[in-house]
């Protein structure tokens, strides 16, 4: 369980804060509320009961505290008790810290209504308990040594954490300090200095606080277990011999996601004439955001239904119930229907657990073996003679260079694993690290041709070729590589050289950037959104001084490489088809002779002699007859098919004549082809029955054009979904 959590902000909104120091361009109370905001909505997006705040304003016009009677308690307000933060509690909050025209207000004091604010709220239960203060420290303040004395006591004995965050404090570290500071305000800081000192708490400069707020701050996981039994070498129920260790297994590394939207509709009011209310989304069930004021949204419930064709039903489809479905597998072209009572047969009975099977040399391991995140895997922390076990486990594959390799069951009926164990030790701990390594099924083995020699058809091997690097073109790319190394062009805080990008300071710019605009949007609804914190687009583009180093040799590489610029692609002057215009402005096929408007489609290389007679077509006429002569050429590969040996070749003509006809705008050629199709499909003119290519037809998704894919069809969504109805 998360550690809960109460903490109180102190906001001092005096009229002193509304003034601009230091160049900056907003108030000293926005500047303030900048680091504030962050750290509420921080807070808000946990989601987590656990984690409670409350907020203070100091300097108020008015009073509003437990103590107002007292005259040291005056024009300090309680603007939000300690509780859960909401989205309607941020508005709230935005509405009533303001400046105020006063700059009566102890801070001495304000400290102590938030001490008693969490005293009441945690009472004796364990709480990380702590107060932030954000000030310009130009209030008066009550620094009687005795007050000053219980109030240190009291956050000792509570075990409370005091920060306190000055606007333009003087801060030797952060390497800030105020020119010409009012006398007062110097006072002032000496006092909340002592303060924090004699309690270990915190203080520092406002400027250094929010230029922290960029750095992402990382959510601490508690582990949580997949696995938790023995670590088995050898058969334990039928030899003696055999090791059991008793071992626990944590998630090493996880991809961590950024947080995800729902979807929500806005709140309406039937009296306006809506046609869906709030009130019918929540009776129905529905998933509806708390009922608060300044809340207008509402969620949306997905509904599904499932259909089958009956030609008695209205619309030739039937709506049954999804308790009357059964699971079919396919196989082939049919389904085998396996029950509920029977589908025990489909699943492996397994038991949990984690069984050695063998051991393999590091050497002997490629690395794209691994499938998975990592785990880590570590001997019972209660077990002395397991802890013992394990270490020695792990010194053996050390010392010997092995991994083992083992099979994980990490629950009753769960599907086995294979998982390599790696050794790991450390300074202060030793485990084993688990990654998934595939089963043979899983490896896919493809064959590409080699990079450095040119193999021909009759198998001579050529190693010099325009399609190969030379010896210059390698040198160069060798020298431009080795000049934009970045292992070594970062420098630590003594200059030297260091790493550029430490895994440390990398961060996921997704992941963070949403996080911050959401957090922006929730309190600021109507202002543009900040642009993204420095440090999360710092990597986005190599160093600009290392390419400007390395300019020369990019340079020399370009040379050696021959690196032209590519034309322009030129718009077609008919069907917006794109066609590359030669850089000598000549007409390629007018000099080669090629008589284009006397090609045919043949029934050997049909598809690019369609595309060249597309290319070449002058008018309406010449493409519907292209497109009628590999219709006949689909149409005859499907009559004189051996069964279905050439019933893929023919799907690949018509996705491609389907493609065609969308990127040339003229859809109604391919409908008109597609319904040609299937009229002799019916008519079992193609051969006799030739159902299986209709269901290989549809399977394929390459159905009428609809006015969804191209405006000028002349098929509804409608008409291409009963186009698949085979009657």
């Amino acid at each position: 369980m998360a550690e809960k959590e109460s903490t109180v902000y102190i906001v001092d909104v005096g009229a002193s804060m509304g003034s601009v120091h230091n160049g900056r361009e907003i108030s000293d109370l926005d500047f303030a509320m900048t680091y504030i905001w962050d750290k509420i909505t921080s807070t808000a997006a946990l989601d987590r009961k656990t984690a409670t705040l409350g907020v203070i304003g100091l300097r108020t016009d008015g009073t509003a505290n437990e103590l107002e009677h007292e005259e040291s308690f005056e024009h300090i307000s309680v603007l939000q008790e300690i509780s859960n933060i909401l989205l309607p509690d941020l508005k709230q909050l935005r509405s009533s810290i303001v400046l105020s025209n006063t700059d009566k207000g102890d801070a001495i004091s304000a400290i102590v209504i938030a001490i008693q604010m969490i005293t009441k709220y945690c009472k004796k239960l364990k709480y990380k308990r702590k107060i932030v203060l954000v000030t310009d420290g130009q209030g008066p303040l009550d620094a009687d040594p005795d007050s000053v004395t219980e109030i240190t006591n009291k956050i000792k004995q509570d075990n409370m954490e005091l920060v306190i965050v000055g606007v333009d404090f003087d801060d030797a570290e952060f390497g800030f300090k105020e020119e010409d500071k009012d006398p007062q305000k110097a006072k002032n800081e000496q006092t909340f200095a002592e303060l924090v000192e004699s309690c270990d708490g915190i203080i520092g400069t406002l400027q250094q606080a929010v230029e922290e707020l960029g750095m992402p701050r990382l959510k601490t996981t508690r582990p949580v277990h997949s696995y938790k039994g023995w670590l088995t070498l050898g058969n334990p129920e039928e030899y003696d011999s055999a090791a059991c260790i008793d071992v626990e297994r944590y998630p090493r590394t996880m991809v961590r996601r950024p947080m995800g939207a729902s979807r929500f509709v806005q709140r309406q009011d039937p009296a306006n004439g809506s046609t869906q209310s709030t009130g019918t989304l929540v009776n129905d069930g529905d998933l509806a955001m708390p009922d608060t004021e300044g809340n207008d949204l509402a969620g949306v419930k997905n509904s599904r239904t499932y259909q089958v064709l009956d030609e008695g039903a209205p619309g030739g489809k039937r709506d049954v119930d999804r308790d009357d479905l059964a699971k079919g597998y396919e196989y082939g072209r049919t389904a085998v229907h396996i029950s509920e009572s029977d589908e025990n047969v489909t699943k492996l009975e397994t038991k949990t657990s984690l069984d050695i099977i063998g051991f393999i040399p590091w050497a002997n391991y490629d690395r794209f073996m691994s499938m998975t995140v990592s785990s880590i895997l570590i001997a019972q922390r209660t077990n002395s003679k397991a802890i013992m076990a394990f270490s020695s486990l792990i010194h053996a594959l050390f010392e010997l260079e092995t991994y083992a390799v083992a099979r994980l069951v990490t629950k009753d009926d769960k599907p086995p694993v294979i998982v390599l164990l790696a050794p790991s030790i450390e300074v202060d701990y030793e485990c084993l690290l688990d990654v998934q390594i595939p089963f043979n099924e899983d490896v896919r083995s493809y064959k590409f041709p080699p990079l450095d020699r040119v193999v021909t058809v009759s198998g001579k091997v050529i190693k010099e070729h325009r399609n190969l690097p030379n010896d210059a073109l390698t040198s160069a790319m060798s020298k431009y590589v080795d000049q934009m190394d970045l292992s070594s062009f970062g420098r630590d805080d003594d200059g030297n050289p260091s790493e550029y990008m430490p895994m440390s300071e990398t961060f996921s710019p997704v992941l963070h950037r949403i996080d911050q605009a959401v957090r922006w949007r929730a309190v600021h609804p109507t202002e543009p959104i900040p642009p993204p914190y420095e440090i999360l687009v710092r990597y986005s583009n190599p160093p600009e001084d290392l390419v400007n180093q390395s300019k020369k040799r990019l340079e020399k590489l370009i040379a050696a490489a021959d690196v032209k610029k590519v034309p322009p692609k030129v718009q077609g002057r008919r069907r917006n088809r794109n066609e590359v215009k030669p850089l000598s402005g000549l007409n390629v096929e007018a000099l080669l002779g090629s008589d284009q408007k006397k090609a045919k489609v043949s029934v050997q290389n049909a598809i690019p002699d369609f595309r060249r007679l597309l290319d070449s077509a002058e008018s309406i006429e010449a493409l519907q007859d292209a497109a009628q002569q590999l219709g006949k050429i689909i149409e005859g590969r499907i009559k004189d098919s051996f069964g279905d040996i050439a019933y893929e070749r023919a799907l690949q003509e018509i996705k491609t004549l389907r493609e065609e006809m969308i990127e040339m705008e003229e859809p109604v050629v391919f409908n008109n082809f597609a319904r040609h199709l299937k009229r002799k499909l019916l008519a079992e003119e193609l051969g006799g029955n030739r159902k299986d290519f209709w269901w290989e037809f549809r399977k394929s998704k390459l159905g009428l054009i609809d006015s969804k894919a191209a405006a000028t069809s002349d098929a509804t969504e409608e008409d291409a979904r009963s186009f698949w109805s085979f009657t």
